[in-house]
């Protein structure tokens, strides 16, 4: 029977560079399809003492003995012919971090398909799992869409709903990153059996994500509790997000839980033994860890404890140049 005929290789390269690629380039390598080229970014400098690491995917390609391309633009001659070299069925794309130039997307037969984290064509671009929180959107998806000229403007292959709750940006990521693995691998399949359809995007509600910057983690404690709440979530683990202390020292927020209680002041606390809550312009939020400058996170009582907060202490307020 037909549905019973195995499916024809199909010879990929991958481009992608963060950990929220990795998951799709395992399941590739670990398909009946051929990966014969990775392309990610070159090594980074991480951590306190700058040292120069390999991206995800790089380290990924390199246990698997897979040809390796580390570069930050395929828009020369040689990367062109190098990849042309590869004739390739099919270019997959997760995250990369650079643009496919027109002259490489009409390289392998099948053109190039990319793995969006938005419900397309709402939030498209470099950040829109952290906009789609930051926004207070119920819900987002995942989208395999076939790449071209215009930003994350291809027609879709595949759309998976996802719902979002309280989540940070790195959470969601990370649980749509692994199930938009399986999701890619059968579009791949699909496009080997020649059964494969795309259905364009609608032509209202775009909107873009832009990349959040360290300004945009920024919490003043006067909107409502719900919108600084979704500020933190939107910027956990990057930028990250932070507010001010009395005398303009910073401190670092991680995820914090909002409550309904409107006898607290914006920025006012209360610290009890067990927990900090701050009040909001309305509803409170209690501090998860916190990270005063220049020191370890640590749970926002272990920090009051030693800190001791005076009773008029305010945190947030405005910041030149907040958004």
């Amino acid at each position: 029977p037909a549905q019973c005929r195995k499916l024809a290789a199909v010879r990929i390269i991958f481009a992608g560079t963060p950990d929220a690629a990795v998951p799709t380039l395992r399941a590739l390598l670990s398909s009946s399809h051929e990966v014969a080229l990775v392309i990610t970014r070159p090594p980074a400098r991480r951590g306190r003492g700058k040292t120069m690491y390999p991206s995800p995917v790089a380290e990924v390609a390199s246990e698997a003995c897979v040809e390796l391309l580390e570069t930050t633009t395929l828009n020369t001659p040689e990367i062109a012919q190098r990849i042309e070299d590869i004739h390739a069925d099919l270019g997959v794309v997760v995250a990369y971090g650079g643009l496919v130039p027109p002259n490489v997307l009409v390289m392998p037969t099948h053109g190039w398909v990319n793995l969006h984290f938005s419900d397309l064509p709402r939030w498209r671009g470099a950040a829109p799992v952290q906009w789609a929180i930051r926004e207070g959107d119920a819900t987002t998806a995942s989208c395999v869409f076939n790449l071209e000229e215009g930003l994350d403007t291809g027609d879709v292959y595949s759309r998976i709903e996802v719902p979002i709750g309280h989540d940070s940006a790195g959470e969601l990521l990370s649980s749509m990153a692994e199930a938009g693995a399986d999701q890619v691998l059968g579009v791949v399949d699909a496009l080997a059996a020649g059964r494969a359809t795309a259905t364009a995007q609608a032509p209202d509600g775009v909107t873009h994500a832009r990349r959040l910057e360290h300004i945009d983690g920024y919490v003043s404690f006067t909107h409502d509790a719900g919108h600084e709440d979704r500020i933190i979530r939107s910027v956990t683990p990057n930028p990250g997000a932070y507010t001010v202390l009395p005398g303009g020292a910073r401190m670092k927020l991680d995820k914090a839980t909002p409550v309904e209680r409107d006898d607290l002041e914006p920025g006012q606390l209360e610290v009890t033994k067990k927990q900090v809550t701050v009040g909001c312009a309305s509803g409170a939020l209690v501090l998860g860890n916190v990270a005063p400058a220049g020191k370890s996170w640590m749970d926002a009582a272990a920090w009051a404890r030693g800190a001791r907060p005076s009773d008029d202490c305010r945190l947030g307020g405005e910041l030149e140049g907040e958004r």
